[in-house]
């Protein structure tokens, strides 16, 4: 290495930032990815089959299986969250979600099936037909039974407000006390009120559900969550952008589409939205982030279609 060039440097920033950020390991996990990569390339007879998808927090490669067969090699930090990944695939069995081929999630590598043409329910230009691809894609999800796995709780997936005031001595930060009291009170209201749980994508967003030809609109990246199934638009509600969540009109008929397509009560699914919206902004801030605003302006408007 020369001229102080970053170990890292072949590998995009934002990349590097999240994972370093995310795991006390993940410098460590960086330096060893070329090897990790090799390791896998040869363990499952894969050939590199073009540049890597955009980079988050894992490294997502497009691969050829035996030198024909399209898939793609998912490497992440070994992590709680990791593993619940590939638990909850492994549940779907490919119902609504992308099909896993291989999987060693001890060492964070999956294996998975490409979808093609792959392009993102963000390409829809109408918000409402979205919203009922979303609805028919989680109703697939639902029907896979969590049995009894080690999969997180809804309750444990959203304590995380309790680390916010654990950073700022009891306070809330930048984040404004009468939401985060409200989104805490509701939160353990809604968990008090048991529902049938199902296994959660948990983050079934726009960009979680890729168009796959013949195979329609299928989802990619599941958090694996059990509870309470009127969750799971939250995330879909925080999204695409902030034209779209921030206009009551859109947010409403969204809500609406989701309690007719999935028979839920459009106040339970607001009442999580909202305390989902407070958590996101708190997610943010946690990961060193300072996009919070957004989020912030959705729980106000969310608590406002509560009335």
């Amino acid at each position: 290495m020369q001229g102080g060039d970053s170990p890292h440097s072949h590998l995009p920033t934002g990349f590097v930032r999240n994972v370093t950020g995310a795991f006390a390991n993940g410098a460590e996990w960086l330096d060893n990815l070329p090897t990790l990569l090799a390791t896998y390339l040869e363990k499952w007879n894969l050939s590199q089959d073009g540049s890597p998808f955009d980079l988050s927090f894992h490294y997502v490669v497009p691969v050829l299986r035996e030198g024909k067969y399209s898939a793609v090699l998912k490497l992440g930090v070994p992590a709680p969250e990791f593993a619940s990944e590939a638990e909850a695939l492994r549940l779907f069995h490919g119902h609504g979600a992308v099909a896993v081929l291989e999987s060693d999630p001890t060492r964070g590598a999956l294996l998975l099936e490409r979808i093609r043409p792959g392009n993102t329910l963000a390409s829809s230009h109408d918000e409402i037909h979205a919203a009922e691809i979303a609805a028919q894609t989680m109703r697939k999800l639902w029907q896979a039974n969590p049995g009894r796995t080690n999969l997180r709780s809804l309750d444990s997936w959203t304590a995380g407000l309790a680390s916010l005031r654990a950073r700022f001595d009891g306070a809330t930060g930048p984040l404004a006390p009468e939401l985060v009291d409200l989104a805490e009170n509701l939160r353990a209201e809604l968990l008090q009120e048991k529902q049938p749980p199902c296994l959660l994508h948990a983050d079934l967003h726009h960009f979680n559900i890729l168009y796959g030809g013949e195979s329609g609109w299928v989802a990619i990246d599941p958090k694996g969550v059990v509870g309470d199934p009127s969750y799971e638009p939250a995330s879909f509600l925080l999204n695409p952008n902030a034209e779209v969540v921030l206009n009551p009109s859109t947010q409403q008929d969204r809500i609406a589409i989701f309690a007719q397509h999935l028979n839920l009560d459009p106040q339970r699914i607001t009442r999580w939205a909202f305390v989902h919206a407070v958590l996101s902004a708190w997610w943010t801030i946690e990961d060193g982030g300072h996009d919070y605003t957004t989020a912030m302006s959705a729980a106000r408007l969310l608590l406002n279609l509560l009335g």
